[in-house]
């Protein structure tokens, strides 16, 4: 008993960051087996859920190719038994192409070619694989060392390119500021003792309530999954939510629950969400908010059970809060409010204005995203409105012998706080980036991988091509976690197979957002769950222990309503 007592103390779970970059690095290994292929695309307008025209640019499934090295001389042989016109009529400049023609053919290049008008899509528009050296398709790797070998990227680049990628609107440099912003803002609210002295008040004034937090949180944060696709909005709110529960008694799982799995319950089974279900109805050519009453009906039940999965989890960890995976990581939550001062805990004047500033900062917010359309730089603006409001508060009434410099410290500190969530946001981005990216006009494996599933799908009974499809959208998730992203990369596909296995595209968009919302709740790649996790001061490997089973919990309902759906034929 002692040796096997010594064996599990030798054994610690990874880290996250090293499960992550093993997770590269088997990435990078499919890259030198795994060819890499494109598609080309066109633009899809479709009406958004509040009335608006939008257009989203989607894959052709039909126009996959495997990509093969160019052979000149026999393009420039093509060249020449082609009608001026019809190469007038794809595009190409017959006064730039007579100039290249001119030249020795092996000395054209791809910019030679662009500035004639003859991009790939073009040329293989024109020849198809004619004017391809056929007998091995490229495949594209990452080199060890550099950034100019493959695409800017080394292997062991992956940290420093993924976290500059992409712009403030999105993944991953936005994504990161809005974190630290957040972060920082929240660091100095929390330094004024507000959100502890509300917590006392609250608990001392409704004791018999206490019971109807968990589902009341967990209904209304699942509102907002459903409603606009809250997902990173969900961090501030898990920063007053997981003290909170745990000063009840409860632990910082309960808290991440009724948060952010709250609302990844509501982003799966939405009858709305203009980033998700939306566009992907939009993309499959089906009436954006039809099947709502289905959907409608599978919240309610989802929220529901939901509900009661995790109220008997809290019960049992109220009962004895050491059963709890997390119950050493959450003691520096139980530390720092047995270390308040019975007159920091009083509930004075200076804490009712900081957090009526922070109510009017969330409904300002919600009412931003949903009436004005309000994305990351917006928000992250506005929390830091909300913490220098505080601040200044603070500062005024004295909360905590707040003074001018605590204002600025706090900022750093809380900023400090989730600098390791930010990294995991920039880690998740490299794997993305070490498979070549989600662009599907650029030679990827993924865009590879994603026809070849396409394809193996096709040959099945309609409920095992149904389900196959909901599993290939979860797995899809963890690669590429942006909503309206994946629908634009998976819907192209899944809907035309859906006609031909005979399950209609409203079953096909269903299968994508229960696959998408659910498999946010778990994925390291997902940039809103490591930032709640950031807050909660937990490990993802402590997470899955926790979340795994509920990750099959899901997949049961999430199955059974597929297999109605079909039974019913929803469409």
């Amino acid at each position: 008993m002692a040796d096997m007592t010594k064996k599990q103390k030798r054994f610690q779970v990874p880290h996250t960051y090293v499960i992550i970059f093993f997770v590269v690095m088997f990435c990078w290994g499919l890259t030198f087996i795994v060819p890499v292929g494109k598609f080309d695309t066109h633009d899809v307008t479709y009406t958004h859920a509040e009335g608006k025209e939008k257009t989203k640019a989607v894959l052709l499934p039909e126009t996959f190719r495997l990509q093969y090295p160019l052979n000149n001389a026999k393009l420039a042989d093509a060249l020449k038994d082609t009608d001026e016109a019809k190469l007038a009529q794809n595009g190409v400049d017959t006064k730039a192409l007579s100039k290249m023609t001119a030249t020795d053919p092996a000395t054209w290049d791809q910019g030679a070619l662009e500035d004639a008008g003859l991009s790939e899509a073009t040329i293989y528009r024109l020849y198809k694989k004619a004017v391809y050296d056929t007998a091995e398709p490229i495949r594209r790797h990452a080199r060890i060392w550099g950034t100019e070998d493959f695409y800017g990227l080394g292997v062991l680049n992956y940290l420093f390119e993924g976290l500059v990628t992409g712009d403030k609107w999105g993944s991953a440099v936005g994504i990161v500021a809005f974190i630290l912003v957040i972060g920082g803002a929240f660091g100095i609210i929390m330094r004024t003792g507000s959100i502890d002295a509300g917590i006392y008040e609250f608990i001392s004034r409704v004791k018999t309530a206490q019971a109807l937090v968990i589902p009341l949180l967990f209904i209304l944060f699942s509102l907002g999954g459903a409603i606009f696709g809250m997902s990173e909005e969900t961090i501030p709110f898990a920063m007053m939510v997981i003290p909170f529960v745990i000063a009840m008694g409860y632990d910082s799982i309960v808290g991440v629950v009724i948060t952010f799995v709250a609302t990844q319950v509501g982003n799966a089974t939405s009858w709305m969400n203009p980033f998700g279900v939306a566009v992907a109805q939009g993309i499959a050519d089906v009436p954006v908010l039809s099947g709502a009453p289905f959907r409608m009906l599978m919240w309610v039940v989802l929220t529901g059970a939901s509900v009661v999965y995790i109220t008997r989890y809290a019960k049992k960890i109220k009962k004895d809060p050491t059963r709890s995976i997390v119950y050493e990581t959450d003691q520096y939550f139980r530390d720092h409010m047995a270390s308040q001062r019975a007159e920091e805990r009083e509930f004075r004047v200076g804490h009712f204005l900081v957090l009526l500033s922070l109510l009017l900062g969330m409904i300002w917010i919600v009412w931003g995203v949903v009436e004005q359309g309000y994305a990351i730089p917006e928000i992250a603006s506005q929390f830091f409105v909300m913490g220098l409001a505080a601040g200044i508060v603070g500062v005024v009434f004295k909360l905590n012998s707040m003074r001018i410099n605590d204002v600025a410290s706090s900022f750093q500190s809380g900023a400090a706080d989730l600098v390791g969530a930010a990294m995991v946001v920039g880690m998740a981005k490299g794997i993305l980036l070490v498979l070549g990216g989600d662009s599907a006009t650029t030679p990827t494996v993924l865009n590879t991988i994603l026809s070849s599933v396409g394809g193996a799908l096709s040959g099945l009974p309609t409920v095992v091509t149904a389900v196959g499809m909901y599993i290939f959208q979860t797995i899809f998730n963890f690669f590429v976690t942006s909503n309206s992203g994946q629908a634009a990369l998976t819907m192209p596909i899944l809907a035309p197979l859906s006609d031909i296995v005979g399950v209609s595209r409203q079953v096909a968009v269903l299968c994508y957002q229960l696959g998408s919302g659910f498999a946010d709740a778990i994925v390291p790649t997902s940039a809103s769950l490591m930032g709640v996790l950031g807050v909660a001061k937990m490990n993802w490997t402590k997470w899955v222990r926790f979340q795994i089973k509920m990750q099959g919990f899901f997949f049961v309902f999430g199955t059974a309503f597929i297999v109605i759906a079909i039974m019913i034929g929803y469409h």
